[in-house]
C-alpha cells in the first residue's frame, strides 16, 4: 500500500520516539520533517543523519551548541530551548506531531501544534491530565484529530470504531507492574532498580515508576475522561497481568468490544499515524496458544492508593489533576535520585492535593504556575 505522511517527532530519542522512527524505516512514505530531544545528542545525530529532517530541536541549550557543530555538514536548522520546541511543533511541512516528550512539558507544544492545524499523535498523557479542558475544545475549534498512542487508549479508540458512542463503561487494563500482590511493608525498601523492572513493557524511567505505583493508570483514567467524553465513575481499572487485552469498551447492551495484541507499542503508534488505514507489521502477531489463561483482578487500592487519589482529582477537576501530576513528577525525580523512599511517592502526592485549594477553571497560566510552585515546594522539603 502506498502511504505518504509528513510527521514531527517530539522526544525522538525516548522509547516512543525510537519506535516511531522504526515504523518510519519500514514505510518510506512516512517522512520526518522535524525532530526534538532533550540532551541525547549522540542518538539524535544518528537519527538526523538517517532521516534528514529540516529542523531539529535540542531542548538543552548547551547540548544544542555541541549538536550544531556535530551536524555542521548537513542542511538542517538547529533550534533549542522552549522556543525551539514550539517551532518544531508548528513546523510548516508536517501534518502530524507525535508528542512523545515526558511530563507537563508536552502541554505547550501540543497547544502550539493544534493552533498550527497539525493532527496530534498523543503519547504525552499529561497534556490532557493537566489541560484537557483547554486542549480538546481547541482541537475541535481548529479541526484537528487527537489520536491516542498509549496502548490502552488506542485499544479503546479502536474498540469504538464503527460503534455508536453509547458507552456503559470503559475497561482500562493495567499490568500491575513489578510489585503486584505486595503489601506496603514489603515495599519499604524498594530501590529505583527494583521499580524499573517492568514485567511486560519496555518504557522510559518515569512511566515505568508510575506503572509500579499505579500512578500511570490514574493519569490514564483522567486522559480517558477527556479523550472519550466519559465520567471518571464510568472507567473501571482491572489488573491484567498478561498485557494481551489492552483495554475494552462495554456498551449499553453489555456487549464488550476489546482490542488484543502482543505487548508492542509499535501497533498503537502505527495506527495513530496511518488511521483510518491499517498497514502490515512484522514480529508482533499474537499467538493465542501461548496464553493458556487471561486473568483479571481488581487493583489493590489500599497499598497502591495513588490510583484513588487520581480518581478523586479527576472527579474534582480544576487544578487538582495538575497537582496530582506535578507532585508525582517531582516525587519520581527525587526517588530516582535516591532522596526519598518508594512509599513516599504516593505520600507526597496525597499531601500536595490536600494542601491545594482548587481552581475550578484554570487558565494555561494557572496550570503552568501551579506546576512550578508544586515542584519547587516539594524539592525544597526534600
Amino acid at each position: 500500500m502506498d502511504f505518504e505522511h509528513n510527521i514531527t517527532v517530539l522526544g525522538s530519542t525516548g522509547s516512543i520516539g525510537t519506535q516511531t522512527l522504526e515504523i518510519a524505516r519500514r514505510y518510506k512514505g512516512i517522512r520526518l520533517c522535524a525532530l526534538s530531544a532533550y540532551s541525547n545528542i549522540e542518538l539524535l545525530e544518528a537519527q538526523t543523519r538517517e532521516f534528514m529532517p529540516k529542523l531539529v530541536c535540542v531542548a538543552d541549550e548547551e547540548k544544542a551548541k555541541e549538536f550544531k557543530i556535530k551536524i555542521a555538514d548537513l542542511d538542517v536548522k538547529v533550534v533549542s530551548g522552549e522556543s525551539g520546541l514550539l517551532e518544531a511543533a508548528a513546523f510548516e511541512k508536517s501534518q502530524t506531531v507525535v508528542t512523545a516528550v515526558v511530563g507537563i512539558s508536552g502541554l505547550l507544544p501540543t497547544i502550539t501544534a493544534i493552533k498550527a492545524k497539525k493532527n496530534i499523535a498523543l503519547a504525552n498523557k499529561e497534556t490532557l491530565v493537566t489541560g484537557g479542558h483547554i486542549v480538546m475544545p481547541l482541537a475541535k475549534e481548529y479541526g484537528v484529530k487527537i489520536l491516542p498512542v498509549d496502548s490502552e487508549h488506542s485499544a479503546i479508540f479502536q474498540s469504538l470504531q464503527g460503534n455508536p458512542k453509547k458507552i456503559k463503561r470503559i475497561i482500562l487494563t493495567a499490568s500491575g507492574g513489578p510489585f503486584f500482590g505486595k503489601t506496603a511493608d514489603e515495599l519499604k525498601n524498594i530501590t529505583p532498580g527494583d521499580a524499573l523492572k517492568h514485567p511486560n513493557w519496555n518504557m522510559g524511567a518515569k512511566v515505568t515508576i508510575d506503572s509500579s505505583t499505579l500512578v500511570n493508570k490514574g493519569l490514564e483514567i483522567i486522559e480517558a475522561k477527556w479523550l472519550f467524553g466519559v465520567e471518571i465513575k464510568d472507567i473501571e481499572v482491572l489488573i491484567h497481568r498478561q498485557s494481551v487485552l489492552h483495554s475494552a469498551v462495554m456498551y449499553e447492551d453489555n456487549a464488550v468490544i476489546a482490542q488484543l495484541g502482543t505487548p508492542d507499542m509499535r501497533l498503537p503508534i502505527q495506527y495513530a499515524l496511518t488511521y483510518p488505514d491499517r498497514l502490515p507489521m512484522e514480529n508482533n502477531e499474537l499467538d493465542f496458544t501461548k496464553y493458556k489463561d487471561l486473568t483479571f483482578e481488581k487493583p489493590d487500592t489500599k497499598t497502591f492508593y495513588a490510583l484513588e487519589l487520581a480518581k478523586k482529582a479527576g472527579e474534582a477537576g480544576g487544578i487538582l489533576p495538575t497537582v496530582f501530576n506535578s507532585s508525582d513528577e517531582a516525587a519520581v525525580k527525587l526517588f530516582l535520585e535516591g532522596k526519598i523512599s518508594y512509599l513516599q511517592i504516593s505520600e507526597i502526592i496525597k499531601k500536595a492535593i490536600e494542601d491545594t485549594k482548587n481552581i475550578s477553571n484554570p487558565t494555561l497560566s494557572d496550570i503552568l504556575e501551579t506546576d512550578k510552585n508544586i515542584k519547587e515546594s516539594i524539592y525544597l522539603r526534600s
